[in-house]
């Protein structure tokens, strides 16, 4: 169990993983979307051209690539963190 002191001090290492996380997510995601469909963008909800499989699709994929992108980014952030201070900076 961690205790107070260390989640506080973890919070800004949480947020700089967190942010690093979103952006690298969105680089494989656009990779990801442009090798399998050949497109540059995804298809948006509110575009008119998509259908709904295309759009749920795209959604899903790029859901699932944030999810693993968000838990890694976590889980090392915590791992790093453990290593700096000695730690474990979760329940």
């Amino acid at each position: 169990m961690a205790s107070k002191t260390a989640k506080v001090v973890y919070r800004p290492v949480g947020i700089a993983s967190s942010i690093v996380g979103g952006v690298v997510a969105g680089m494989v995601f656009k990779q990801v979307w442009k090798r399998a469909r050949g497109q540059d963008d995804s298809p948006k909800a509110l575009e008119y051209e998509y259908g709904w499989r295309e759009v749920l699709l795209a959604a899903a994929v790029q859901g699932a690539i944030f999810a693993v992108v968000k838990a890694a980014a976590d889980r090392g952030g915590a791992i790093a963190f453990e290593r700096w201070f000695g730690e474990w900076p979760g329940d």
